[in-house]
C-alpha cells in the first residue's frame, strides 16, 4: 500500500470517530437535559415534601426526638434511668406515708388530750363564737300538749324528742318531720284495767346514754321506766315520800339518780329493776338534778340556797353557796363545771373544786314590775352544750338567752336573745349542737304564780347556724 493510501485511511478513521462522537454528544446533551428536567421536577417534589414537613406538630417532632434518643440510649443508660425513676417513686411514697403518719399522730394526740381534759373536767371547746342568731324560719313550733310543758329530753341520736307536761301526757316527736311518733296518755287515779301512765303533773324526765330507757317522775311520788323505742312501760319505782323533781342517768350506764321534794337523793339500777341506796343532806325540797359519767350527781337545793355534789361510793357530799334565792335549775357543763339559775334572777358558773361560784351574773334576764318595786325575772331553766363554752338560760321575759363562758369559765358573756313568748320551763341542746329545744308554757313548771295568755304550750326546735371558720379549739 502506498503512503497516500496509508495517509488517507487515518483521515477516514478520524472522520468516522468524529461522526460517531457527534451522536454520543447529542445523547449526552439529551441525557443532561433529561437530568436537568428530572432535577427540576425533583426540586418541585422536594419543595412540596419540605412544605409538608413544615406543617408537622411540635409534639410529633418531640416524639420523634425522644424515639431517636431512645434509639441512641445504651442498655446501661436505660438501666440507670429506670433505677433513678424507681428510687424517685419510692421517695415520694415514703413522704406520703410520713405525712399520713404525722396526721394520724396529731389526731390521736388531740383525741388523747381531749380525753384527759374531759376526765379532769377541764375540757372546754370553743363553739359559742361560731353560733349565729337564728332567723324566724329557724324556729319550729310543735303543738300537742294541752297544758304547760314541764320537761323534755332528746334521744342520743338526735332523732326524737320526748316532752311532758302538766296535762300528765308524754309525747314522742320526730325531729325531722315534727310529727308525733307516740303519745303516752294520762290515766285516771285508782282506776284498774287501764294502761300505765301518769295521773299527776310530770316534773322531770331522763333518757339513758344508749337510748334504751326513758324515766319519768311525777307529783304522785312515782318513777315510771319506759322502753324508749316502743314507749312500752317496763317498771315502776316507788320509795320517794313526795313529788319526784329530778332524774338523771349516769352516762354510759343504766344507773339512775332521782331526787324529790322529800329532800332525798336515791340511786336505782334500771337494768336490774333494783333500788340501791338513799342519801340525805338538803334542808328543803330539792328542785333539780344532773349527772355525767362520774359516779356522782349534782343537785339544786331550792330554798335551802345550796348546790350539792354527791359522791356516791363515799356516801359523802360537798356543799356550795352563792345564790341569794331559791335555786331551781342546774346543769353540768363538763365533769368539773356546772351552771345554775335561781329565782333571784342570777346565773352562776361553778367549779366542783371551789365552794363559791366562779361567776355570778345577777339580773340575767332583767327586771319586771312597777318603778320602785322591780323584781328580777326568775331563771326557770338552764342548759349547756357538753364540754363547750355555750350556755342557754330561760325565763318568762319573752326570750331565751345564749351565753359564752370565758376561758377557764372565769366570765359569762351574753351573745344574743332568741324571741320566745311564755315560760321557758326546759332547755336542751342536741348532742351535735345543731339545734336547741325549748319547752314553753303559759305557767311556771312548779306552780301557777303567773299566767301568760298569749303564750303557746309547745315544743320549740331552734336551729343553730354556725359561721364558717376554723375547727373548734379546746382549752
Amino acid at each position: 500500500m502506498s503512503a497516500t493510501a496509508a495517509a488517507r485511511k487515518p483521515g477516514k478513521q478520524a472522520s468516522r470517530a468524529g461522526a460517531a462522537a457527534e451522536p454520543s454528544k447529542r445523547r449526552r446533551k439529551a441525557d443532561s437535559a433529561g437530568d436537568r428536567k428530572k432535577l427540576k421536577d425533583g426540586g418541585k417534589m422536594n419543595e412540596e415534601i419540605s412544605s409538608d414537613s413544615e406543617t408537622e406538630s411540635p409534639a410529633q417532632g418531640k416524639i420523634e426526638e425522644e424515639e431517636e434518643e431512645e434509639l441512641e440510649e445504651t442498655v446501661q443508660e436505660k438501666k440507670l434511668r429506670l433505677a433513678k425513676l424507681y428510687l424517685e417513686q419510692l421517695r415520694q411514697q415514703e413522704e406520703e406515708k410520713a405525712e399520713a403518719r404525722e396526721f394520724e399522730e396529731d389526731q390521736v394526740a388531740g383525741r388523747l388530750k381531749e380525753d384527759v381534759l374531759e376526765q379532769r373536767g377541764q375540757l372546754q371547746k370553743s363553739v359559742a363564737k361560731e353560733i349565729q342568731a337564728p332567723a324566724p324560719d329557724d324556729i319550729r313550733v310543735l303543738r300537742g300538749h294541752q297544758l304547760s310543758i314541764t320537761c323534755l329530753v332528746i334521744t342520743p341520736d338526735d332523732l326524737a324528742i320526748f316532752s311532758a307536761a302538766k296535762d300528765c301526757t308524754i309525747i314522742k316527736w320526730s325531729v325531722k318531720s315534727g310529727q308525733k311518733l307516740h303519745v303516752i296518755p294520762r290515766v285516771k287515779k285508782d282506776t284498774e284495767g287501764q294502761p300505765p301512765g301518769h295521773c299527776t303533773h310530770i316534773l322531770c324526765m331522763a333518757i339513758s346514754s344508749d337510748g334504751k330507757y326513758l324515766a319519768s317522775g311525777d307529783r304522785s311520788k312515782l318513777i315510771l321506766i319506759w322502753e324508749a323505742e316502743s314507749c312500752q312501760h317496763l317498771y315502776t319505782f316507788t320509795g320517794h315520800r313526795d313529788a319526784v323533781s329530778g332524774l338523771a342517768f349516769r352516762k354510759g350506764t343504766h344507773q339512775l339518780y332521782s331526787t324529790s321534794h322529800d329532800r332525798s337523793v336515791k340511786v336505782w339500777n334500771v337494768a336490774e329493776n333494783a333500788y340501791v341506796e338513799t342519801l340525805f343532806g338538803h334542808q328543803d325540797a330539792v328542785a333539780a338534778l344532773d349527772a355525767l359519767s362520774r359516779e356522782c350527781c349534782v343537785t339544786a337545793g331550792g330554798r335551802d340556797g345550796t348546790v350539792r355534789v354527791w359522791k356516791i361510793p363515799e356516801e359523802s357530799q360537798l356543799v356550795f353557796y352563792g345564790h341569794q334565792g331559791s335555786i331551781d335549775c342546774i346543769h353540768l357543763i363538763n365533769e368539773g363545771h356546772m351552771v345554775s339559775g335561781a329565782d333571784d334572777g342570777s346565773v352562776a358558773l361553778w367549779s366542783l373544786s371551789k365552794k363559791r361560784p366562779l361567776v355570778l351574773h345577777r339580773e340575767a334576764h332583767g327586771l319586771q314590775g312597777m318603778p320602785g318595786l322591780e323584781q328580777p325575772f326568775w331563771v326557770s331553766s338552764v342548759a349547756a352544750l357538753l364540754n363547750t363554752d355555750l350556755v342557754a338560760t330561760g325565763s318568762h321575759n319573752n326570750c331565751v338567752k345564749l351565753w359564752q363562758c370565758g376561758e377557764g369559765f372565769q366570765c359569762l358573756d351574753h351573745l344574743f336573745d332568741i324571741p320566745l313568748v311564755g315560760f321557758i320551763n326546759s332547755l336542751k341542746f342536741s348532742s351535735s349542737g345543731d339545734f336547741l329545744v325549748a319547752g314553753v308554757g303559759q305557767e311556771h313548771r312548779l306552780g301557777r304564780w303567773w299566767r301568760i295568755k298569749e303564750a303557746q304550750n309547745s315544743v320549740c326546735i331552734i336551729r343553730l347556724r354556725r359561721v364558717a371558720g376554723p375547727p373548734a379549739s379546746s382549752s
